[in-house]
Formats: C-alpha cells, structure tokens, sequence
C-alpha cells in the first residue's frame, strides 16, 4: 500500500501544481490534452472532438514510449507525430490501469522539469 500512497501524494502535488498554473483542478482526460497539446504544438482557439481525442492519443503514445511500449516512428506533413507500438501494455484491473497511466503521467512532467 505504501507504493500507491507515496503515487497518490506525488499526484496531488502534481494537481496542485496544475491547480496553481490553471485555476481549476484538472481531471486525468484534461491532463492527457495538455501533453498532447505539448507534444504537439496543436493550439487552436477551437478544437474538434476528434482532434482532441487524436491528441489525447499522441499523449498516451509519448507516455508509454517511456517505457518502451511505443517509438516515435516520425511527423507528419502537418507536424503530428507518429507512433508504432512495440509490445503490449500489461493486463490490469481499471484501477491498476490509472495508477499505471497516472505514473507515466508524473514521470513526464518530472522530465520536463515541471516540478522544479
């Protein structure tokens, strides 16, 4: 239990930090979009449904290329990245699922010194 206490306190750090960037506390789907939006540089005063589902991809890809899930395979014409998978995600319950997800989340904003 300890594992998923000291994630939950690095979450809420994380939160609070975004609480304190945005205003608001931001929700994991929200969060997904802002590192797409990075990843991307996709900013737009209006986004469609499907473009922010295709950039909440692009942010679950770069999250999990961290550990080797995915490789970045290139851009596209229009500077969308591009994505090959490399060997499937472990089998988990949903809650396992958002830890797992949550971690990778954490571990990218650690790596963009976002923490500092």
């Amino acid at each position: 239990m300890q594992a998923n206490d000291d994630l939950q306190t690095r979450w809420w750090t994380l939160e609070a930090k975004l609480i304190e960037r945005f205003g608001k506390k931001p929700d994991i789907e929200a969060i997904l979009f802002l590192i797409g939006m990075q990843e991307t540089g996709f900013i737009k005063e209006k986004i469609t449904k499907e473009q922010k589902q295709d950039l909440m991809h692009v942010a679950v890809c770069t999250l999990f290329a961290q550990s080797g899930f995915y490789e970045l395979e290139g851009k596209d014409r229009e500077g969308w990245p591009h994505f090959r998978q490399l060997k499937s995600l472990p089998e988990m319950n949903m809650i396992e699922q958002e830890n797992y997800l949550k971690d990778h989340i954490l571990l990218y904003f650690q790596h963009h010194d976002f923490f500092d």
